[in-house]
């Protein structure tokens, strides 16, 4: 979006320039404040790469308007909420930074972050986070280490009659759409001589019935979807269901989850990463990636 109009901006400004100037103008003669009204259009990442051409680009690039407008417009709740300490006078583009990192609640069972490149708000909850019937009981969940985690854990289940998962977050999300899925593995990854090994010994029950995750909302809404898991060793991100957000004055409630509860046979071998939430064009970006499942 960002490209044709910046390049007739930078026109107008270098003629501006050159009419007051014998020599030819060149970028590093653009006033400081027409570059920031020009790098305003461009994405966070592409401002970050015009910072490194020269002085006035670096200087335009920390102003504060360049950098309001790409964080979400209930932002300073988002910095109480998952900042610990921000000093007073930080600049709006040192804020930005401190969110896009991936930032911790609940003792590390969730983890909070914009998106680099739209300052679109995600969320993950670990399965930590969740509530998982039967997790006690090492007869069918462990809680095993892996560098293929955010949370470097997931819930591996052996076997059981009875796979029912539920979770509850309340955040203020800002205005917009989102989409959330459930990041599931068939059979458990490990490395032998460097290489990933699947062991998938254990998978079996989960193509008879399908799983059936399901998400309410404080504001009423409700979606459901169902989808039969597969393809052992891949991680997938399962789509559980879709909620608006239109008022970023105040938390929104959501209670998901997911059953395959047909005590007829059992199931195993499934990894449990996490739920995500993010904003819902991410989506198409699963979808390129070979992630979306349903």
């Amino acid at each position: 979006m960002g490209a044709n109009f910046s390049g007739l901006f930078i026109i107008d400004c270098l003629s501006s320039v050159s009419s007051s100037s014998s020599s030819s103008p060149s970028l590093g003669d653009l006033p400081e404040s027409c570059v920031a009204s020009i790098i305003g259009y461009l994405d966070p990442p592409e401002i970050c790469k015009l910072a490194r051409l020269n002085r006035a680009f670096r200087g335009a690039s920390s102003a504060d308007f360049v950098w309001e407008s790409k964080l979400p417009p209930n932002y300073q709740v988002l910095v109480d909420k998952i900042l610990p300490s921000v000093p007073e006078n930080l600049g709006k583009r040192d804020i930005y930074s401190r969110l896009c990192r991936a930032n911790t609640l609940e003792g590390g069972t969730k983890k909070v972050w914009l998106d680099k490149s739209t300052g679109g708000v995600c969320m993950a909850i670990s399965s930590k986070g969740l509530h998982i019937t039967g997790i006690d009981d090492r007869r069918y969940w462990n809680h095993i280490p892996t560098d293929e985690s955010r949370f470097r854990s997931v819930a591996y289940l052996q076997q059981t009659w009875w796979f029912e998962v539920n979770g509850e977050v309340e955040f203020p999300f800002p205005p917009g759409s989102y989409s959330i899925f459930s990041r599931l593995q068939l059979g458990r990854a490990c490395k032998r001589f460097g290489r990933r090994i699947i062991n998938s010994e254990n998978v079996h029950g989960w193509d008879i019935k399908p799983v059936r995750f399901q998400l309410w909302t404080s504001d009423g809404q409700y979606a459901t979807s169902q989808c039969t898991l597969k393809e052992p060793g891949k991680w997938f991100h399962y789509h559980m269901g879709d909620f608006n957000v239109d008022d970023s004055g105040s938390s929104t409630k959501i209670k998901l989850s997911m059953t395959q509860i047909d005590c007829t046979h059992t199931k195993g071998g499934l990894c449990l990463d996490s739920v995500v939430i993010y904003p819902s064009e991410f989506r198409e970006r699963l979808k390129h990636k070979g992630f979306l499942k349903c």
